[in-house]
């Protein structure tokens, strides 16, 4: 079985809860993720999307063969700004992204007095991201339609991995990806011994 994540608008806090879109709430020594990007022959760092936040303990009672660890925070980042209706420096391909425009942290635990929120503000010190959304989690199959984690349900030529993430078009959270997805593989036996780096995006 697989977690589907219902994405709802809220008025809640979600400081240290599972939250799409929004600002990571991240350990102090944690550092927001960058891509490398050339334009016009400078180099510099961009920052990728953060997508969501996951407090794994929301999770663990769908997650009945223990995939996922059940405590501390598991975050995800890509750059898909083109898909959210902004522009990017970078344009990804179908198939598998280049190495870099996916980024996987995980927090072994959760401290409401050392975490802090990181903003990303533009010159005029205006928020750059776009508004929290809640995630309700509930039980799916696999081949279930929406978001969903830990689906089985992997692209030809990828055995082994299972589906971190799948990102899908949906209306609240303004993601669109035509009729295609966007999924976050890692193979099994990186994700057991915690190998977040090694997790690859997956574009069809």
């Amino acid at each position: 079985m697989a977690i589907k994540l219902e994405l709802k608008r809220t008025e809640r806090i979600l400081f240290c809860g599972s939250k799409w879109w929004g600002d990571p709430d991240m350990p102090e020594n944690m550092q927001y993720p960058t891509m490398e990007v050339t334009e016009e022959g400078e180099t510099f760092d961009y920052p990728l999307t953060f997508i969501c936040q996951i407090n794994c303990e929301d999770i663990a009672p769908f997650d009945k063969e223990g995939s996922l660890p059940h405590e501390g925070m598991l975050y995800f980042f890509a750059a898909i700004d083109d898909y959210i209706g902004y522009e990017s420096p970078v344009h990804n391909p179908s198939g598998e992204w280049p190495k870099g425009r996916i980024m996987v942290k995980y927090a072994k635990s959760i401290n409401f007095e050392t975490f802090q929120t990181c903003m990303l503000v533009g010159d005029e010190d205006e928020q750059l991201t776009e508004p929290e959304l809640e995630i309700v989690f509930s039980e799916c199959n696999d081949d279930a339609e929406g978001i969903k984690m830990l689906s089985r349900a992997v692209p030809e030529g990828y055995p082994e991995h299972l589906n971190l993430l799948e990102l899908v078009s949906e209306q609240t959270s303004g993601l669109n990806f035509g009729s295609g997805k966007l999924e976050i593989l890692i193979k099994e036996s990186d994700l057991k011994f915690g190998n977040w780096k090694r997790a690859k995006a997956v574009l069809g």
